[in-house]
Order: C-alpha cells, then structure tokens, then sequence
C-alpha cells in the first residue's frame, strides 16, 4: 500500500512539470505571436515523450542511484513533498524549478532516514544549477551578436520569416529536453527503485505533464514569454536557442538541470544587450529568491516531516 505514495506523487509532479514548464519550450514563441498555446501544448506532448524514452535514462540514473540510497520511506516522502512545493509555486505564478524541489527532498529525507547521501553527486548538480542558465546567458550573447552580424544583410521580412521558424525548432529543442531531463528527474527515483520500468514511466509520466500543460500552463507562459522582458522573434531565438543547447550539453551529461532557469538566463543575456532597463527587476528577484529558497524549503521540510512526524513508526 506504502508503494502508491510515491508512485501518485511522481504522477501528480509530472502533471506541476507540465503546468509550469510549457513556458520553457514555447513560452517566447507564444508570447511573439509565432504560436497559439493550443498547438505548442500538442507539439510539446509529443516531443517530451520522445526525449524521455531516447535519452531520459542518464538523468534518471543520476537521480534514482547515485545521489541517495533509497527506500519507500524516502521515495514516498521526497516526492510527496516536492509535488506539493512545485504546485504551491504554479500557482503563485512563479517558475519554480522541479529539480530543485526533488534533489531538495531526496537529500533532506535521505539525511533524516539516516541514508547513503553521496556527496560528490550532490555538489556536481548544484555546480550544473549554477553553470547551466549562466553559459546560456553568455551563449544568448553571442549568438545575439552573431546574428546581427549575419541577417544585417538581409531583408527585415526575410529574417522575419527565418527567425519564426527558427524559433520553433528551438522550443523542439526544449521540449525534448523537457522530457528527457526534467519529466527524467521525476521519474527517477521509482524506476530506479523498480516500481515502473522506463517505458512505462514515460508513458504514465508524458500523459500527466500533457494534462498539466493543457490545463494550468497558460498563467506561466505569460511570464516567462512577457513578464521578465520584452522579446520579438530575434532577441527570443538568442535566448531560446542558447537554453536549449545548454540542456541538451548537461542532459548528455546526465545532470538534472532546470530548464526554467536555463531559458531564464537566456532571456536575462538578451535584455541585458536590449539595455539593463528592459528587464524587469522585481520579477526577477523573485524568481532569484526561488531558485534558493527551493531546494532548502523542500529539504527542511523533509528534514523536519521525517523527524516529527514518521521516524517513530519506521
């Protein structure tokens, strides 16, 4: 009976993944006007789906058996407390990153549980957290500067027409990295504990995130696509195009990395060339004080449920 705990958990965070991370795959593009959010919800749902079953397992490993020896008990509390974060944060309008809520409580549970919680792992992720949005903010700057320097020549209808396409490929991009890392992250843990095998988990895990998408993600392509600053077909694909290859580049290396914060950096690097003033500040000092508060709101939580309230009965 215990086993369901962590199994409806996984199902209700791939369903938060998909409320909150459509916005990292076609939020700049629905918010250009490239792409209505209906069409970008049935292309995102194909894409994770494929990203998860060709390359999901080099996060999953990373995740499921080497960060924390588990058990049912940190499984089901680990991921039990992270759907509730990620959920809290959706709908708070905030992009939250659901790596951070799940590496956050498998630490925090494994620590309380009196678990194997592998150190060198643990650093190398949160290094990949840091490095990861800020090589796509100085790869959003470069690709900026390179394609002024290339469509500087070309008709502005014609670059128009480019950079619209371009842009979708991008959120292709993004979504296969949606599904291969983030749904991946998730999924982790109870496939590599054996509750379901990949395939299944894939299945099971792409159907929830597609609801989610469909249903709740609308309030958090408004922010990301318009809220932190105001991008066009152009200063989008920079950003965009840089988020992506930075998770594909720590996905191949079987890092949980947040895509949200990826594409966040990406957009930071192009408003940023834009002038400091087109970003909105407030935004993103929330979004700042997430990315920390996070991980260590899910690992005391976890901390202090373990202790208080389960630790007698295991």
């Amino acid at each position: 009976m215990l086993i369901l705990i962590p199994l409806i958990s996984c199902i209700l965070i791939a369903f938060s993944i998909g409320s909150n991370d459509t916005s990292n795959a076609f939020g700049i593009s629905v918010g250009a006007g490239i792409i209505t959010f209906r069409k970008a919800v049935y292309l995102l749902g194909v894409l994770v789906f494929i990203g998860a079953v060709l390359q999901g397992r080099n996060v999953m490993r990373t995740v499921g058996k080497e960060l924390v020896a588990l058990n049912i008990e940190i499984l089901s509390l680990s991921l039990f407390v992270s759907a509730f974060v990620i959920i809290i944060a959706n709908w708070k309008k905030l992009p939250v990153s659901s790596h951070q809520a799940i590496i956050g409580s498998l630490v925090g549970s494994g620590f309380a549980f009196g678990s194997v919680v592998r150190v060198d792992t643990l650093l190398k992720i949160v290094e990949s957290w840091i490095v990861s949005p800020i090589s796509a903010l100085l790869l959003a700057v470069v690709v900026y500067k390179l394609m002024e320097i290339v469509f500087r020549r070309l008709p502005v209808f014609k670059v128009e027409s480019i950079l619209r396409m371009l842009l979708i490929l991008n959120g292709i991009i993004i979504a296969y990295n949606t599904g291969a890392n983030e749904l991946a992250t998730a999924l982790g843990p109870i496939v590599c504990y054996g509750i379901l095998t990949p395939l299944q988990a894939a299945i099971i895990g792409t159907t929830m995130l597609w609801l989610g998408a469909f249903l709740l993600s609308e309030r958090v392509v408004e922010t990301v696509g318009k809220g932190i600053t105001s991008l066009d077909a152009f200063s989008g694909f920079a950003a965009q195009f840089a988020a992506g290859i930075s998770v594909l580049i720590f996905t191949t290396l079987g890092m949980p990395v947040s895509t949200t914060y990826c594409i966040i950096g990406g957009i930071i690097g192009v408003g940023m060339l834009k002038g400091v003033g087109t970003i909105k500040s407030s935004l993103l000092r929330r979004i700042m004080i997430s990315w920390v508060v996070t991980p260590l709101l899910t690992f005391g939580t976890c901390c202090a449920i373990a202790k208080i309230v389960l630790s007698p009965y295991v």
